[in-house]
């Protein structure tokens, strides 16, 4: 696999906050008199959209008011949260070899934008990056397909050179939609067996998958 450009998926891959996460959708379990998950029922439950994964642990169909209010619940939580987390083992110096090598790399999120550029800046990793994009609305949930083809016309990038490095299925999907490679890090919110089920490489670390190229 090669590729002169990486667009990096947050959540799950570069941040190491699968205990935030967990905390924030227990937060809305509570918020509907539901039991706490644990991780593992968490995984098998994930799916975009996100709708889909919460109405399957609520027991439910969410309506549009019902489903603001599980996205109020579980970011006020996850925000709580934040501090406490940390980047995914060796991500500074994995970031600055793949840049020293010549190439490029960016980041693309479906956490909200206004949360997500100070977040990567307060952990200093903002002049790794060409671009920074997050979710522009203000409900999150959906798929990331249509937002990486337009992180890669923004930047005027080949998808044939470029590869995506995620955590969840989502990721797989939008790569193909887009044209790009992907590679998958078994480090966030889907089970290994979920992962290899897209046919992309699965590694067990974001240097792992570098190394790939």
């Amino acid at each position: 696999m090669k590729a002169t450009h990486v667009v990096w998926d947050w959540n799950g891959t570069l941040l190491n906050d699968n205990h935030a996460v967990l905390a924030a959708v227990n937060g809305v379990c509570a918020g509907f008199g539901r039991a706490d998950l644990s991780w593992s029922e968490w995984q098998e439950a994930y799916a975009r959209p996100m709708r889909v994964s919460y109405e399957q642990i609520l027991q439910r169909q969410l309506d549009e008011q019902e489903w603001a209010a599980v996205d109020k619940l579980y970011h006020d939580r996850y925000d709580e949260l934040l501090h406490t987390c940390e980047l995914a083992t060796g991500a500074h110096d994995v970031l600055r070899e793949w840049n020293a090598s010549g190439r490029t790399q960016s980041l693309l999120s479906m956490w909200f934008h206004a949360r997500l550029t100070p977040t990567v800046d307060q952990y200093g990793l903002t002049s790794y990056f060409t671009r920074v994009d997050g979710l522009a609305g203000d409900v999150g949930g959906g798929s990331k397909a249509d937002s990486l083809v337009r992180h890669l016309a923004a930047q005027q990038l080949d998808p044939t050179e470029v590869v995506l490095i995620g955590d969840v299925v989502d990721d797989a999907q939008a790569a193909q939609s887009a044209g790009t490679q992907c590679i998958l890090v078994a480090t966030g919110a889907m089970t290994r067996t979920s992962l290899e089920a897209t046919g992309a490489p699965v590694t067990t670390s974001i240097a792992e998958a570098l190394r790939l190229l």
